[in-house]
């Protein structure tokens, strides 16, 4: 049986909405049923420079914040409509033809447990719009039910990646996005992951503050720099990074303020800020990466799968492992997470689990979401 599915996703790099129109089928092996996940089509909506400051002032405590964030809600509802219907248009799809849409939102706050007394998670794009704009039953509020049963809300690829690209060999999948995660995935079945910290938001603010671009193209300034000792040491002396999973973070941990805060008191040129931020996302994510096992096979999606630098920056890091994009597993690196977000839509549609538990950290399984109908 094939269906179509579509998962929306805005991260914290909040550069734009991915949109990715995913076709499941299974089909059955000695070893069982094999999902097979093929993108028919995917975009990159544009999020406005406007709407883009408004999500970014909502990471932070700020004045009028009620008012701000419901009209922020139904804004982005409907710009993930518009994305939805884009792609549609981009492969000849009706909207019947879908059965739902799987839209993480935008988070606007994340407080795992251990950071606040009562911990919460808050994405913002309304699934009553998307659903009543589209015409398509919607998935959405994939976190706090996990949350609910004590677990951190994050990541929620970890259990899609395992669906996807386990092998009978010891894995590991990174998605560099904003901030970075990883998922384990162990040859004898088992399955663990984490966020490993900041990705690549710190190096979009620090290019577009001192070059006035929105990222550093291929990693390219960055690596014309080199890493400050001292500023590294500061930075890679977190507590975060220490911390024992489960474990999640974001904007509230690793933003400006951090980063300023680390700098004071030192001769730093702009371009090896740049590059110490680069050595610290791949120095965490290859602390990782080495606490699972000796060798293997390094998947890397999101955004930083296109950075030169940060692969290179891996490689080195890891000598005794194969660094390279999904796009050799199956998967675009670029569309990863929101076939995900498909990938969850349809677990819930089915009444499936899609928490892992031993990453997340929540008591049990469950099936996440709320739906929408059209």
């Amino acid at each position: 049986m094939t269906d179509l599915y579509i998962g929306l996703m805005s991260g914290t790099s909040v550069d734009s909405i991915d949109a990715v129109l995913v076709e499941f089928s299974e089909s059955s092996s000695p070893t069982g049923t094999q999902l097979h996940c093929k993108t028919r089509a995917a975009i990159g909506h544009p999020i406005s420079t406007e709407m883009r400051e408004a999500i970014l002032a909502l990471c932070a405590p700020g004045p009028s914040e009620l008012d701000r964030s419901g009209q922020l809600d139904r804004q982005l509802g409907e710009e993930f409509a518009a994305a939805t219907l884009a792609v549609l248009r981009q492969a000849g799809v009706q909207p019947q033809q879908v059965r739902a849409i799987g839209s993480h939102g935008q988070t606007v706050r994340h407080r795992p447990p251990g950071s606040v007394s009562t911990p919460f998670s808050l994405q913002l794009g309304d699934p009553n719009t998307i659903a009543a704009e589209t015409g398509i039953t919607t998935v959405a509020d994939f976190r706090r039910r996990d949350m609910a049963l004590g677990g951190q809300g994050a990541p929620l690829m970890p259990a899609f990646h395992n669906a996807v690209f386990r092998a009978d060999r010891d894995r590991a999948v990174v998605n560099i996005g904003g901030m970075a995660n990883i998922t384990e995935l162990a040859a004898d079945g088992g399955v663990r992951g984490y966020d490993t910290g900041p990705g690549n938001a710190l190096l979009d603010y620090w290019v577009k503050l001192h070059r006035g671009k929105a990222y550093d193209a291929d990693g390219a300034w960055g690596a014309s720099g080199n890493p400050h000792p001292e500023l590294l040491n500061r930075l890679l002396n977190d507590p975060f990074f220490a911390a024992p999973a489960p474990k999640s973070t974001g904007r509230e941990a690793f933003n400006p303020n951090w980063l300023e805060l680390a700098c004071a008191g030192l001769e730093l040129t702009p371009v090896d800020v740049q590059a110490t931020l680069a050595e610290v996302t791949a120095a965490t994510i290859a602390n990782g990466v080495h606490e699972f096992a000796r060798g293997g096979e390094l998947l890397v999606c999101g955004g930083g799968a296109r950075n030169g630098d940060l692969m290179e920056r891996l490689r080195r890091r890891l000598p005794t492992w194969t660094v390279a994009p999904t796009d050799h597993y199956g998967i675009d690196a670029d569309w990863v997470e929101g076939a995900g977000f498909a990938w969850l839509a349809r677990q819930t549609i089915l009444g499936l689990n899609g928490n892992c538990p031993a990453v997340t950290g929540a008591t049990k399984e469950t099936v996440l979401g709320g739906i929408f109908p059209a």
